[in-house]
């Protein structure tokens, strides 16, 4: 209990500028328990699945209905705005359910970071004696993780409007899906080759260049629809890791990611999120996500483990082909 209560407290620290931010008053949109309950359990199943939770995510709110760029108004008739109109910018950014619904499937990952924090606490309590110099392993692996989180951290604060404009679509799924489930099967057919060589070392064990390239290679996540899993599983087979190393080393890795994510989320556009939906529904998604995350990471482990990423490759050309064929057919 302490450590779920320790994992949760990062929501707590997280939500602070959302709550700061946001208006006061009921909200303006009802978000639906259901519709909480299904965007939770869909972020906890798939955000340490290699499927992409984005993906998943943006599929989610548009059959929700959660997808609208209506501007929005109060309860008083007028406007809402997500950046007012200035002279510089005298149309402003409008405030819509879907700029708010794209915020909550972000920040409810904290239902995920939450998880890793109780499953992997061994690991965080090495890194932290590392690095006070009592862990050389605890503090080799916080390095290799640092060294993992920089590309990705970079490019997302260099790219993420780009993205949130042009990616954010279900053609741009379907693409990413398609492709990742080629390189799972390549990267399979890598592993089992390799393995058979050469034996694979501990996450601790990573040299500084191999951690790198795994960050390099979760750049790529930032196209929704990829999968920050599959790009990092992957980087820790091409760095010889075998499927279980790979998997824990990228929930790690996740930790970081996402909770730069959501921190930089909540900062941006936390308070109009609030604004929309209330603080109710948002405890709720996390808390669902929290429940079934944990459970995807125990899964994912033992099914890596004895199968490999094959059958998750299967599974994005099947969902590929479904959004292609109800998209466009």
């Amino acid at each position: 209990m302490r450590r779920l209560l320790l994992g949760w407290s990062c929501f707590f620290l997280l939500g602070a500028s959302a709550w700061a931010a946001a208006p006061a008053g009921p909200p303006v949109a009802e978000l639906r328990v259901q519709d909480a309950l299904v965007l939770g359990v869909v972020e906890g199943v798939t955000e340490y699945l290699p499927v992409s939770s984005t993906g998943h995510l943006i599929v989610a709110t548009h059959l929700l209905g959660l997808d609208s760029d209506q501007p929005l108004r109060g309860r008083d008739g007028q406007p809402l705005w997500y950046r007012p109109p200035t002279p510089q910018a005298p149309a402003g950014v409008p405030l819509t359910l879907k700029l708010a619904a794209d915020t909550y499937t972000i920040v409810i990952q904290f239902g995920a970071i939450a998880a890793v924090a109780l499953l992997y606490w061994r690991q965080f309590r090495a890194m932290l004696r590392g690095l006070l110099g009592r862990d050389p392993d605890g503090a080799r692996l916080l390095r290799n993780l640092v060294l993992a989180f920089v590309p990705a951290a970079v490019a997302g604060l260099a790219l993420h409007g780009w993205i949130d404009r042009h990616l954010f679509s279900i053609g741009a799924v379907v693409a990413a899906q398609a492709a990742g489930a080629g390189l799972i099967l390549w990267a399979e057919r890598y592993r089992r080759r390799r393995a058979a060589q050469t034996p694979p070392p501990p996450a601790a064990d990573l040299s500084p260049r191999q951690a790198l390239h795994i960050g390099l290679l979760q750049c790529v996540a930032l196209w929704p629809g990829t999968s920050r899993s599959m790009m990092t599983i992957v980087g820790g087979y091409l760095a010889g890791l075998d499927p279980r190393r790979a998997a824990e080393f990228s929930f790690l890795l996740g930790f970081l990611t996402l909770s730069a994510a959501t921190v930089f989320k909540s900062w941006q556009s936390g308070g109009a999120m609030i604004q929309v939906f209330g603080w109710a529904h948002v405890v709720l998604g996390g808390l669902v996500a929290t429940a079934a995350a944990a459970l995807a990471v125990r899964f994912l482990v033992n099914w890596l483990s004895r199968h490999g990423m094959a059958v998750f490759a299967y599974y994005r050309l099947a969902l590929a082909a479904v959004l292609a064929a109800l998209t466009w057919l």
